[in-house]
């Protein structure tokens, strides 16, 4: 696939990046020099120091023989130029626009496309679905749902002395008697699928596939403590990213509210929970306190002592740590941890931050631009793929995909079909039915499967299960 990127961020370079590992023909635009420089010097694809609404620039780039075209420029507007001015001149085009006003994103709801542009990625909802995700299963590490599925990926490290510890795979069912699997052991920064004969030691952080209700039983023999009701929780900066969090909790629904958090309806009553929104900003403030009138807002510093002292911040069951500034967001979580706050997130930008931040202790660490990269991706993989969810630092990612019926894996069972190394098939439903699959497990079209790959093979995997494989 021929791919235009327009804009040479931390997304562009990042999304550029896993494009070019799938063999995928990129071109990226940058208006900044230095940028585009650094760009150049570590990408293997064409890099063009230009404006992206320059229509030269996207002749250049190759926008008329293109597949796609993803703007990821810090504007949303010129985004949106960028993908109308292309569209009206190539209108196959795939167009894919960053955006960050939660206005232009209502114009999408209906899933049509709007001036030309085929999808909106809204970078700061993605990450506020994330926090919502795992506060409802207690943040106690950082947990991935699937829709239509009870099934669930949760990551925990092993404690030491907990019942995991030293555990032989093999012997696993003998302590989780429920539907579950370890799908993926990182330890001193590398990744493996594990084994039979692999040896759990504490120290790793080990990735599990299982329903809800033995997820909490699987954390608890990791050595995490008992899963407790968060009832009352801190949210540390009032921008966007906390905005939409407390109105993810606070069910905020007034008429022409935005449709993001309606799966939350049902999983965080408007009672029992008790919303403090801490943000030094004082006129910020005064809009947050009219617009949340059941939260408690604080126009404090979060790291002034004094403040954390009188407050009883400490009380907190949970702290959201969600300012525009990843190293005070991880500063701030480790601090209130070591005071009290039973769980603490940290939003981060990219996958090296959110490595330290665990290290550091933090329960949940929420790598946005990662988020947004596999948005984009997932909308760019084609007819059949559902989603992409990297895992770790991006190295290996779950992709789910529907069989289609003309796919040469209709008919053939799982153990005499070869997937590429280091691929795992964990998951698969079947109507209303989702079930791990066993070796006599035989594919059939309309099948929806969840695939564990190394980064690189994507386009195999679609391969494999896409039309006329």
């Amino acid at each position: 696939m021929r791919i235009v990127i327009v804009g040479a961020g931390q997304v562009g370079t990042q999304l550029a990046r896993r494009l070019i590992q799938e063999k995928h023909d990129v071109s990226l635009i940058e208006q900044d020099e230095e940028r585009a420089r650094h760009a150049s010097s570590r990408l293997d694809c064409m890099v063009i120091h230009d404006e992206g609404n320059s229509w030269k620039a996207l002749e250049e780039a190759g926008i008329l023989r293109a597949e796609a075209l993803v703007c990821v420029t810090e504007s949303d507007e010129i985004n949106m130029i960028i993908c109308s001015l292309a569209s009206s001149h190539h209108r196959d085009l795939i167009t894919i626009a960053r955006v960050k006003n939660d206005d232009y994103v209502r114009l999408n709801r209906s899933g049509e496309q709007i001036m030309g542009i085929s999808h909106f990625v809204h970078p700061d909802m993605e990450a506020s679905r994330s926090v919502l995700d795992a506060i409802e299963h207690g943040a106690q590490g950082n947990i991935l749902s699937f829709a239509n599925t009870p099934y669930k990926v949760g990551s925990v490290t092993i404690g030491p002395g907990c019942a995991f510890d030293g555990l032989c795979l093999k012997d696993y069912h003998e302590k989780i008697t429920g539907e579950s699997m370890a799908i993926l052991v990182e330890r001193n920064g590398e990744c493996m699928l594990p084994a039979g004969s692999t040896l759990l030691a504490h120290g790793d952080r080990v990735y599990f596939l299982a329903r809800e209700a033995e997820m909490d039983h699987i954390f608890k023999m990791a050595g995490q403590p008992e899963k407790k009701p968060l009832r009352k929780i801190g949210i540390a900066g009032g921008g966007r990213v906390g905005t939409l969090i407390a109105e993810g909790l606070l069910e905020r629904k007034e008429e022409g509210g935005l449709p993001f958090f309606s799966f939350f309806k049902s999983l965080f009553p408007k009672t029992g929970r008790h919303i403090t929104i801490i943000e030094k900003d004082h006129p910020l403030c005064r809009e947050l306190a009219a617009r949340f009138p059941l939260a408690l807002v604080l126009n404090e510093d979060i790291s002034d002592e004094n403040f954390v002292a009188e407050e009883r911040i400490g009380d907190l069951d949970l702290i959201i740590a969600a300012t525009e500034h990843q190293e005070f967001n991880i500063i701030t979580a480790v601090y209130l941890k070591s005071r009290g706050v039973t769980r603490v997130i940290a939003m981060v930008t990219g996958a090296g931050y959110a490595a330290i931040a665990r290290q550091l202790g933090v329960d949940v660490v929420i790598p946005v631009k990662q988020a947004v990269v596999d948005a984009i991706l997932s909308r760019l993989m084609g007819k059949g793929v559902t989603g992409i969810h990297s895992l770790v630092d991006g190295s290996t990612s779950i992709i789910e995909i529907d069989i289609d019926k003309t796919s040469s894996a209709v008919g053939k069972s799982l153990k005499e079909y070869s997937l590429p190394e280091g691929s795992l098939l964990m998951l698969a439903s079947r109507g209303e039915s989702s079930f791990l699959p066993r070796g006599d497990y035989v594919m059939e079209g309309g099948d929806h499967i969840f695939v564990i790959i190394r980064k690189g093979s994507e386009e195999e995997i679609r391969g494999l299960f896409g039309p006329g494989a």
